[in-house]
């Protein structure tokens, strides 16, 4: 990726409504994981539907650094695992672009491997802090050496000896769950994980598919996840559904536009992903799901949206870890629901790609919308958006993305600064969009 180019796309309100099925990149969070996860077991793993983005492209390349093999067969793709602790020392840095998931669980799986490594990222991801997981990590034995504020580039030096976990989260990340996990892989005995509320449970999911002895139990509010150390992991197929984070986009624009009806086919309901679809039917969204089912551990179905009169909504801050990565697009929605929406507990956001929860006030703020931060939530006075602003994206594709659907319902043209990083979660976005009918175009 040049990061020396940048790519300025203009959105406006479309001349008809929106309309059209269409299917969704495959899930950004089990992509990663089906490549990791196949890459420790022993045989091959088929892949299908795999998100080919660039954060998940990242992933795939790290573990064919680390040994695994890692082969494109058709629209499929083939991992052929080294087996639990089978890992290899990697001959150059390990460049994961602009994914912390793939850093952060990446993280963890070297922690408890025999070997020296080191990670680093793009002008985005090296920003971000991984202090949350190189701390719990070495209680593992791991040593890890980055630049202040714990950034990367991050030099790892696996623990020769690894000890089992027991770590109580301080927030609620599935990140930093999912990086102790990996690492209680390859240590022996029980590796113990507490989080203060549910976060998305598919590292869970697969590693019981892969073969893991993995036991959930409720604590509190949360959940206590127990993991049997140095299972033998079993190669096995893994179908990903679409990322409920990216149909979020176009089913949000349809909300938006009158007349709209999109469908979103062979998307992922896990109910602890599901907390945007909730929060739109709260404001009064028409959403309607068919075909549901379970593939890969998972569950999936259809969605459908239609315009909507939306509401404003109050959104309690224990829903924020199941849609965390879609307050963006939600924020857009708020600006157009009637009253004043607020969007509770999201001190999470100012560690993703940008101050996420910054960003989004200022793309609103600028498009006209009234905004305000009171310490960790966003508040949105809705009803009307002027638009006609310019939003800077700070390498951010989410923020992007929801920047081209607020203008789809905007009075004025709205402009993005950058384009490329949407490719990141979303390959294809701008093309998918335009042929549901939206408005958007390459400026110079």
């Amino acid at each position: 990726m040049n990061e020396t180019s940048p790519r300025p796309y203009l959105a406006r309100r479309p001349a008809a409504p929106l309309s059209g099925r269409v299917s969704v990149p495959g899930d950004k969070s089990i992509s990663h994981r089906a490549l990791m996860f196949g890459a420790l077991a022993v045989g091959q793993t088929r892949i299908s539907g795999l998100l080919e983005g660039e954060d998940v492209l990242r992933t795939a390349s790290a573990m064919r650094a680390l040994g695994a093999g890692i082969t494109r067969d058709g629209a499929d793709w083939l991992v052929s695992g080294r087996g639990l602790g089978g890992l290899t020392e990697p001959e150059d840095v390990l460049d994961m672009g602009n994914s912390g998931t793939a850093a952060r669980l990446l993280a963890g799986i070297l922690a408890t491997h025999d070997l020296y490594a080191v990670m680093t990222g793009d002008a985005s991801l090296r920003r971000r802090p991984m202090r949350r997981v190189t701390e719990p990590l070495s209680l593992a034995g791991a040593r890890f050496f980055a630049r202040a504020g714990d950034r990367l580039p991050l030099t790892i030096l696996g623990a020769r000896d690894p000890l089992p976990l027991r770590y109580r989260l301080p927030v609620a990340s599935a990140q930093v769950k999912s990086a102790v996990l990996l690492a209680g892989l390859n240590a022996p005995g029980y590796t113990e994980v507490e989080e203060p509320e549910p976060t998305r449970d598919h590292s869970e999911n697969m590693l019981r598919h892969f073969g893991a002895e993995v036991s959930v139990s409720a604590a509190g509010r949360g959940r206590h996840i127990r993991l049997k150390g140095q299972p033998e992991l079993r190669a096995a197929d893994v179908a990903v559904p679409g990322d409920p984070s990216s149909a979020a986009f176009p089913l949000a624009a349809a909300l938006l536009v009158p007349g709209s009806a999109v469908t979103a086919a062979n998307t992922g309901l896990n109910p602890l992903r599901a907390g945007l679809f909730l929060t739109l039917r709260e404001m009064g969204a028409r959403l309607e799901t068919a075909n549901e089912r379970v593939a890969g551990g998972e569950p999936v179905g259809d969605l459908t949206a239609f315009y909507s009169d939306l509401a404003a909504v109050d959104v309690p801050p224990e829903r924020a870890p199941s849609m965390i990565d879609e307050y963006p697009v939600l924020a857009v929605l708020c600006a157009a629901a009637r009253g004043t929406s607020r969007l509770r507990g999201l001190a999470e956001l100012r560690v993703k790609e940008s101050d996420r929860l910054a960003a989004t006030a200022a793309l609103l703020r600028v498009n006209g919308v009234r905004a305000e931060i009171e310490g960790d939530d966003l508040i949105i006075h809705g009803g009307a958006i002027p638009g006609g602003g310019m939003v800077e994206t700070r390498m951010d594709h989410r923020l992007a993305m929801s920047a081209l659907v607020l203008g789809q319902a905007a009075d004025a043209p709205v402009r993005i600064d950058d384009a490329r990083f949407i490719d990141t979660s979303f390959p294809g976005f701008i093309g998918l969009m335009r042929g549901l009918g939206a408005a958007l175009e390459a400026v110079a």
